[in-house]
């Protein structure tokens, strides 16, 4: 297909004025625009340039519409989709947002359709035979939503949990579900005096509307250093953002300037979104990691029909529920019909629980995604905040997903903010499902803003998130107890320590660091475990003497990997069967929730025990050592029999490949076109470079790291580096498709320029769009 045009000038309807578009060796759009509205009219129009395809598939994804275009194969993604709500949930937050933001909106909006209305599309619309719709307001709110539901992880959680205490007794399942030695944002310690007043204080007001109490009861990184820690004197704040691994990339980098309103932005953004997601604007960087903090809610419903009427049970009364129909089209097919089921906590959702089957049980889901929210509104923040205070009063309209975000500014301070609606319950911790019918475990209302989490310029200048544990025990309010591993927070945490005179390079070595402290811990039991097989002795000596670097060509990698996968089945299997997957990660749904944190959890409680037998599981020593020589065992006949008999052959990255796919890559022999790779990739879930696969099997399909890289020095933002891998194009015949994939394994940082002098240094192509008074012939493409 031709490719976009990036040189020369172009007639677009829509525009007020002339808009500069420049393009770096990367392929970074820099935007000039004289007016906002044409600034944004000119990144929707770029986007679509460079993204088309994958907008696409975003907002047939958010809605529900897949298999319109693919057929049957994406019905049950749809109805999935079509249950949770998400198209409906984004419409009233589309209708919700106009009065704030439609200004921005709108001209985003005008963008994206002004290149559709030129009528030459990807080469993916012409392969499955359609062409693309007008995009709408609310088609904008659609991928927020499906991001918002990718990243609130609890609800399969709460199911697979509730099922291993009715199996384990509750004593076993709190051994497995132990958190007291997780590493928080918030230090142990953390004055939070004043907020238990708040807490009681909201409970105690709501506590007449629900009755008497009763008795009893996913991964990033970012993390910033405050100039006193640094050469410069300025902060430095760093960030990788962890998601699918894909084809195009799931982010796009792009710098906005508008002269009017001095707004000058650079960083990366979601194609399909306006405005900048995380990076700087001179004055302030910011980025995200995500919470994992719990904000679904299961109950259970009681349901009857009476006549033609469905109720569910509530304080005692037969209350009518919420029953809708909605039409699937379904491309060479008939189209289905899916019955929808409301109650006042939710949609039942029992469909999206296939691997937790819930007999004679419906399940409604309460999310805060549901909640009309705009997350525009924080990003126009974010985008021209000044200081770190700007940065942490846009973080108050932050809904969901709840992020930790963190912040560094020009003038020397570091911050953090839990942003995003926590629920307040009136009743339990939310951990497992709860009866809907008796009214005693409602949602009372949410954490306070001024209440989250909080912090700034801390003693010792440094903050670090790493989808770990945000407080300790300490805080008032509950936050859940389903967060990600602690093992990447540690380690970050142990690189920076005590170190004085921090730089991006030092940064960017961190950010390619794979030492795995959970494989590290493990060398004290390595050294004691004895084996009467020599084979398997030299393998125990190799362990020992290793540092827990998850290196591609690591033998002991290799070793340890296959090893605790056995050794974890091993462990559980005999008390749960089939039901030790969900502790081992295995999510209830293959497309929407294929993972649950349990995965992460499970390997750090393996880890304490190998080296402290104890507990239910692995009771003493003898059994330790018995089982693990027998998954040891099982794990060096695998590496023998798959990678040859020699064990200093063996190496992980033969095991752990990454391939950046193409949904049409599926298809051979479409792969040879959109597909990249396999690549032999270290590291792991609990390495700073995040490479995950599932801990319960060793799937390399779909693997989570940091498609985004980036390195801010607010002394000079100029030395801020950053990549976008696999590349910006989604088109497979543009250079930049790929021309990040060498970068990302090799540390090829490319600078974010920003400065005029800078920009206009490294300017490779330039397109002038210029306003023109009518639409364009459907032959005026923009594509040469």
């Amino acid at each position: 297909r031709p490719l976009p045009q990036t040189d020369g000038a172009l007639p677009v309807f829509g525009l007020t004025s002339d808009v500069q578009v420049r393009r770096d060796r990367w392929g970074v759009p820099h935007i000039s625009a004289n007016g906002r509205a044409d600034m944004f009219f000119a990144q929707g129009f770029v986007h679509a340039q460079d993204r088309l395809w994958q907008m696409e598939m975003q907002r047939r994804l958010a809605s529900g519409r897949l298999a319109e275009i693919l057929g049957r194969v994406a019905l049950p993604v749809d109805r999935w989709v079509r249950i949770l709500g998400l198209q409906r949930a984004a419409g009233a937050d589309a209708e919700a947002a106009l009065a704030a933001s439609g200004d921005d909106l709108k001209a985003y909006l005008a963008g994206i359709n002004a290149f559709l209305a030129r009528g030459v599309f990807p080469i993916e619309f012409t392969l499955l035979r359609f062409e693309p719709e007008p995009w709408t307001v609310a088609d904008l709110f659609g991928w927020p939503k499906m991001m918002g539901w990718q990243l609130s992880v609890n609800w399969q959680v709460e199911l697979a949990r509730a099922r291993l205490i009715a199996r384990l007794g509750p004593e076993r399942m709190a051994e497995l579900d132990d958190v007291a030695d997780a590493p928080t944002i918030l230090p142990e310690g953390f004055d939070f005096s004043g907020l238990d007043d708040v807490a009681r204080r909201l409970l105690d007001a709501s506590r007449p509307l629900l009755g008497p109490a009763a008795d009893g009861g996913l991964g990033s990184n970012n993390w910033a250093v405050s100039g006193q820690r640094t050469a410069s004197g300025s902060p430095l704040l760093a960030s990788d953002m962890h998601l699918n691994m894909m084809l195009p990339a799931i982010w796009y980098e792009n710098h906005l300037a508008c002269r009017e309103s001095s707004l000058n932005v650079t960083g990366v953004s979601f194609p399909g979104m306006p405005f900048v997601v995380a990076g700087h604007n001179g004055h302030v960087a910011w980025s995200f990691t995500n919470g994992f903090v719990d904000v679904q809610d299961l109950y259970m419903e009681r349901l009857r029909r009476v006549g033609g009427r469905l109720e569910a049970l509530y304080r005692g009364e037969w209350l009518p529920a919420s029953v809708r129909e909605e039409t699937i089209s379904v491309r060479g097919d008939r189209p289905t019909k899916v019955e929808i089921i409301s109650t006042r906590h939710g949609p039942i959702i029992n469909a999206l629980v296939e691997r937790y089957p819930a007999p004679d049980m419906h399940l409604a889901l309460r999310w805060t995604g549901h909640l009309v929210q705009n997350p525009y509104r924080t990003l126009a923040g974010l985008n021209t905040a000044q200081d770190a205070e700007a940065c942490h009063e846009a973080l108050a309209a932050w809904v969901c997903p709840p992020q930790n975000a963190v912040y560094a500014d020009k003038a020397g301070r570091i911050g953090y903010t839990l942003a995003g609606k926590v629920p307040l319950r009136a009743q339990g911790d939310g951990r497992v499902p709860v009866p809907g019918w008796t009214g005693e475990h409602g949602w009372i209302g949410y954490v306070p803003f001024e209440a989250l989490p909080h912090r700034v310029d801390p003693p010792d200048g440094a903050i670090v998130t790493a989808n770990n544990r945000v407080a300790p025990d300490s805080y008032p309010f509950n936050l859940g107890a389903d967060f990600s591993t602690g093992a990447r927070a540690r380690r970050i945490a142990g690189l920076l320590g005590d170190r004085q005179g921090l730089a991006v390079a030092d940064m960017t070595a961190m950010q390619y660091d794979q030492v795995s402290t959970v494989a590290r811990s493990l060398q004290p039991f390595w050294r004691q475990l004895r084996c009467a097989d020599p084979a398997l002795r030299d393998v125990v000596a190799r362990l020992a003497a290793w540092d827990g670097e998850l290196a591609a060509e690591s033998a002991p990698a290799a070793v340890y990997q296959l090893f605790m996968r056995r050794l974890l089945a091993a462990c559980l299997v005999e008390a749960l069967e089939e039901w030790h997957e969900p502790v081992a990660g295995k999510g209830p749904t293959p497309q929407l929730a294929e993972t649950t944190p349990l995965g992460a959890r499970s390997w750090e409680w393996l880890a304490r025990r190998l080296v402290a037998p104890g507990g239910h599981f692995l009771h003493n020593a003898s059994t330790r050592d018995r089982l693990a020589r027998q998954a040891l065992a099982e794990a060096v006949a695998w590496l023998r029999e798959t990678q040859g008999p020699r064990a200093g052959d063996w190496s992980w990255g033969r095991l752990h490949t990454l391939t950046f796919r193409h949904m049409l890559g599926e298809v051979k022999p479409l792969d040879r076109l959109f597909n990249r790779g396999p690549f032999p990739l270290g590291g792991d879930q609990t390495t700073v470079w995040a490479a995950g696969v599932h801990y319960h099997d060793l799937d390399s399909g779909p693997v989570v790291g940091p498609p985004h890289r980036m390195v801010v020095d607010l002394a000079d933002v100029e030395r801020s580096v950053s990549m976008v891998t696999p590349g910006q194009s989604g088109q497979p015949g543009s250079t930049h498709y790929d021309d990040q994939v060498e970068a990302f394994f090799t540390g090829g940082y490319h600078p974010m320029l920003f400065g005029e002098a800078a920009v206009a240094a490294g300017t490779v192509a330039t397109l002038r769009l210029e306003p023109t008074a009518s639409e364009p012939l459907s032959n005026e493409t923009g594509m040469v």
